[in-house]
């Protein structure tokens, strides 16, 4: 692993930092305030090719992957736009469908992915199964006519409301076993017996969470992503590439965080020299960037992993990056708030908006606490806890 960006790597994290600071953070909080969404900085990266780098080349993507990626989603949140849906449409939805799904399924929706004509949220998570995805009660079951009919809740799904299609996790029966196992299914937004509802958020964004209710919703044979074994495979091909995508976002937020908090620190002048120039000021804001840098590389690394098809090291580097970056993000945001003084709680200032957004990321896709446990079962061999 070479750990200098080639040519081509830094001329896309150029082209998108350029992008993206033409839209900027009054675009995004001006939209979330107003109840829209960032339709234009979307279609703009889309028809630049940036949402479908890591689209393969026959399907009219960059043919890249999910290092190309993470600096797409990293550079437009250090512009202070950072979009959620990223994560959940180009890197999970996109990622399934190209390893997963059936020739037809790549077919129709690959080459929307590429030019970013098309947006897919992902169901995973349900209220009563939290973090245990083996507690997944979304069922599916065969209709007569060859389709599926689905039933179930899912609860904290991003972006359904702005999205063609939804991803769903959801369990079909086994027959031969007599158990439900893992299937996933892509669902139309306007399916009949499909239907959401907003959850109220402490965090200013213009992508909202849902919770979603399918009752009886009747699907086609063609819904089910691949075959009926390529379950868990289908599942754990949008797993990696979504801790490493959120890695980025983090990576990117607590970038903008950090070069708010410096220029204030820079510019501020209270006892006839910059606050700057203050170790209690100057030390936090420095510690915060080493963090942040350490979580870039592992965010890399995870990818570079993912890239080169090894998929058990990436499992294990992507969980890491995520839990690295999401604290990095969190202590630079502090830090900047912090350098601000009261006014690292003026919207005005940009900074304190971001605590609920880096805080986030401690907790989801999936929690901080089951991260670790899987670090210690499977990197350290120590036995199982839950």
């Amino acid at each position: 692993m070479d750990l200098r960006e080639t040519a081509e790597q830094r001329l896309l994290r150029e082209s998108v930092a350029a992008m993206a600071a033409a839209f900027g953070p009054q675009y995004f909080i001006g939209k979330a305030k107003a109840g829209e969404k960032t339709d234009e900085l979307w279609a703009e990266a889309g028809r630049a090719g940036y949402l479908g780098v890591a689209v393969p080349a026959e399907y009219g993507g960059g043919g890249a992957g999910m290092v190309e990626l993470a600096i797409v989603a990293e550079e437009i949140a250090a512009a202070g736009c950072p979009l959620l849906l990223i994560v959940v449409s180009p890197a999970i939805a996109a990622s399934v469908i190209a390893l997963s799904g059936t020739a037809e399924q790549r077919e129709r929706w690959l080459p929307r992915f590429a030019d970013g004509t098309v947006k897919m949220s992902f169901a995973i998570t349900e209220p009563d199964a939290g973090s245990n995805s083996h507690r997944i009660t979304t069922t599916a079951r065969r209709d007569p006519d060859g389709g599926w009919r689905l039933s179930g809740t899912k609860y904290y799904i991003s972006g359904v409301d702005e999205t063609e299609a939804t991803l769903v996790v959801a369990r079909m029966a086994d027959a031969a076993a007599g158990t439900l196992r893992p299937a996933m299914f892509i669902v139309p937004t306007d399916t009949p017996g499909m239907a959401y509802r907003p959850i109220d958020m402490v965090i200013t964004s213009p992508e909202r969470q849902f919770t979603v209710f399918f009752d009886d919703a009747h699907l086609p044979a063609d819904a089910l992503v691949g075959s009926e074994e390529a379950g868990l495979a289908a599942l754990f091909a949008g797993l990696n590439p979504e801790r490493i995508t959120v890695a980025a976002y983090s990576n990117g937020l607590a970038r903008f965080a950090l070069c708010k908090g410096i220029e204030y620190a820079r510019q501020r002048s209270v006892w006839g020299a910059p606050i700057g120039s203050h170790q209690a000021i100057a030390h936090p804001l420095a510690k915060a960037h080493v963090e942040v840098e350490l979580a870039r590389l592992a965010t890399t690394r995870a990818a570079w992993l993912y890239d080169t098809g090894d998929t058990a090291a990436a499992g294990e580097a992507a969980n890491m990056a995520k839990y690295a970056a999401a604290e990095a993000a969190i202590n630079a945001v502090d830090a900047a708030v912090q350098a601000h003084g009261g006014n690292g709680m003026s919207v005005e200032y940009g900074v304190g908006t971001l605590i609920g957004a880096v805080r986030t990321a401690r907790i989801a896709p999936v929690s901080r606490e089951m991260i670790l446990n899987y670090i210690a079962q499977h990197t350290l061999g120590l036995p199982k806890s839950y």
